[in-house]
């Protein structure tokens, strides 16, 4: 297992005792678990839950309201 070094400021220091205390663990794992959270590259299950949830969401095919035709373009 790795360590790291963090430099907090005092009011910081102060969020991270308070939330590991709530959450009871140690502040090393509260913060391991903050990093896993948030620096996940996967949707939340409960966002991922959403999809398609919105009937009258505007699809991007969807040609929006004022919008004209490509004006041709130039070869090369």
């Amino acid at each position: 297992m790795s360590q790291i070094t963090l430099y907090l400021d005092d009011a910081t220091q102060a969020l991270v005792d308070q939330a590991a205390q709530a959450n009871g663990m140690s502040k090393s794992r509260w913060v391991a678990e903050i990093i896993r959270k948030y620096a996940s590259h996967e949707w939340p299950q409960d966002c991922l839950a959403l999809a398609g949830r919105f009937a009258d969401f505007p699809l991007r095919e969807a040609e929006p309201a004022g919008t004209t035709a490509d004006v041709p373009r130039v070869g090369f």
